[in-house]
């Protein structure tokens, strides 16, 4: 990855060098803004899967939150917080981490010219790769999360080392650790591709046609407003990007789909069915989701010195 001695070098061009305490710092600002923030909106995402898989029953947020509640108490709607903990801060922390890794890689690849004329592919070639090894740590417990989730009431454990003892037992029945990692990719890929493009795009056009001046002149708290703000609108097209695939994530946790393809799974439900259940609440939520990951990120490392991401 290194450069040459005398040539241009993506990991010195920014305020920062880039070496391994940045990208370490880096990875450690992603386990913050995915862990916490998915965690923090269990009931949602509970809310969300349950009317993906039985849309019949649970149809629309507010009353599948009301129900899930009736039928389950306050604990229903924190079903899987264990795994969504765990599973999305060890995805955060490859997803920003070696986004920061590949975007230095693939800059130094291109070189000085060529990375500045094909940023947005850098963008999205770098968010892709990173966004591979995040899902195979994330998948294991993302499958744990799902079928937690939207297991009937009394069927299936609910704490997490229960649940992930449960899996593994049954990994003939639930394809487990990496029975979605399919899916998954094609749910997370495009939509971190969208994410990272979006983002940094959004943040050009704040600091090229808003905030004119230099990006260092202004306040740490304008520019974290200019993160969240490019972060939710980013998150937006990630959620309707994405929904396809994260409908059939959740739909192969569900019993009476076991043992079915994939493709089987989405022909039986139609693509209209899967590009729309449940997305107004997954907008909601992936949008602020992404707002605040963002947000989260960009805050620690304008703590740790690293300034915020993004810029003209």
């Amino acid at each position: 990855m290194a450069a040459s001695i005398g040539k241009w070098d993506a990991r010195l061009a920014g305020p920062v060098p880039h070496d391994a305490s940045y990208y370490a710092k880096c990875m450690l600002g992603g386990v913050l803004a995915c862990g916490i923030t998915h965690a923090g909106i269990t009931p949602l995402d509970v809310a969300k899967c349950n009317m993906q898989v039985n849309p019949a029953k649970y149809n629309g947020l507010i009353p599948s939150l009301k129900l899930l509640a009736k039928e389950e108490g306050q604990r229903g709607l924190w079903k899987g917080f264990g795994p969504t903990f765990v599973g999305y801060s060890l995805q955060g922390m490859f997803k920003y981490g070696l986004y920061e890794v590949f975007k230095d890689y693939y800059s130094n690849l291109a070189g000085e010219e060529a990375s500045v004329k094909y940023k947005p592919l850098i963008w999205l070639a770098g968010s892709a790769s990173a966004e591979v090894f995040a899902d195979l740590a994330l998948c294991p417990l993302e499958m744990t999360k799902v079928k937690v989730q939207t297991s009937q009431n009394g069927t299936f454990p609910t704490a997490f080392g229960a649940a992930l003892k449960q899996m593994s037992a049954t990994k003939a029945e639930t394809r487990y650790p990496f029975g979605s990692l399919v899916p998954l990719w094609s749910r997370q890929i495009p939509y971190t591709m969208a994410k990272f493009f979006c983002f940094e795009k959004i943040v050009q056009v704040f600091y090229t046609h808003v905030f004119t001046a230099p990006k260092e002149s202004y306040s740490k708290g304008t520019q974290l407003g200019v993160t969240f703000a490019s972060g939710y609108l980013a998150g937006v097209v990630c959620a309707v990007v994405s929904h396809p695939a994260d409908s059939l994530v959740s739909l192969l946790g569900k019993a009476e789909n076991k043992g079915k393809s994939v493709a089987t799974i989405a022909s039986e439900t139609g693509i209209l069915s899967l590009a729309t259940k449940g997305l107004g609440t997954r907008v909601i939520m992936i949008g602020t989701l992404t707002g605040f990951q963002w947000w989260i990120y960009d805050t620690f490392k304008a703590s740790m010195g690293l300034g915020t991401t993004g810029g003209k």
